[in-house]
């Protein structure tokens, strides 16, 4: 999924990126720029806020955005 899709699946449930990194304790502009570099792409985030933040996501929108990102040992941990 690309950015827009991801935000669009969020509009859906009454959410924007801002309201999302809120209600979850992330920095908005942090979610923001996650999605920018993250949507779409095949390989696991590096960081633990950024990986924290797309795990969330495909969560919150029930669609894993990354592909294993829901399958990491560590993923289940909030």
């Amino acid at each position: 999924m690309n950015k827009r899709q991801i935000h669009a699946r969020l509009i859906e449930q009454g959410l924007t990126f801002r309201k999302f990194a809120l209600t979850k304790g992330y920095d908005p502009r942090t979610v923001t720029q996650t999605v920018a570099r993250w949507a779409g792409s095949q390989t696991l985030p590096n960081g633990r806020i950024a990986f924290s933040i797309m795990r969330d996501l495909s969560v919150q929108i029930g669609i894993e955005l990354i592909p294993g990102v829901l399958a990491q040992p560590f993923a289940k941990a909030s």
